[in-house]
């Protein structure tokens, strides 16, 4: 997979806007589609986290069109320093040959942080699905810039949940992402 180049020519933005508006992703995106469907799965995973009093937050794994793993932030619940929804989700899946990784599609409901996209890189993932990057971005121009595709959704259940989160529970957000 080629890396996307980042430019400040206009014509670049231009036909990177156009690549992705004439790509294939592009069109997952809407109506009802598999994409739509593995979110929703990550969404219930999310719900799930905030049932159990901790970050909604939810990731989902996919190889080959099937959930292999998911997940959900449960740094609350069990007390943890890393688990996030991607990093739950990596650890539900099990070991996997790396070939497998290569072919994966990684679904979160917010975009991953330094430490997720960390994993992303690790194992090879090669294509990360981001519910929503308007409370929180990622190193997203990183993961771009080492090769992996990036397919944001702006998905409003997502937005809606984090924003609600973070207005009810600054603290425990802030915690999450490292913030005093």
């Amino acid at each position: 997979m080629t890396p996307r180049a980042s430019s400040s020519s206009g014509m670049d933005d231009l036909w990177q806007d156009h690549k992705i508006q004439h790509s294939p992703l592009h069109l997952l995106t809407m109506g009802t589609t598999a994409t739509d469907e593995f979110m929703k799965t990550a969404i219930e995973e999310a719900r799930t986290g905030l049932k159990e009093g901790g970050i909604p937050i939810g990731a989902v794994l996919v190889i080959d069109d099937t959930i292999v793993g998911r997940g959900h932030n449960r740094r609350v619940q069990n007390g943890s320093a890393v688990l996030h929804a991607e990093m739950d989700c990596l650890e539900n899946a099990g070991r996997l040959r790396a070939q497998d990784y290569r072919r994966a599609v990684l679904y979160s409901t917010l975009s991953p942080c330094d430490m997720c996209s960390g994993a992303v890189l690790l194992y090879n993932i090669p294509k990360v699905v981001i519910g929503e990057n308007q409370t929180f971005q990622g190193p997203e121009e990183y993961l771009r810039s080492r090769g992996v595709e990036l397919v944001i959704m702006d998905d409003e259940e997502c937005v809606r949940m984090m924003r609600e989160f973070i207005a009810t529970h600054p603290e425990l957000w802030d915690e999450d992402i490292g913030e005093e």
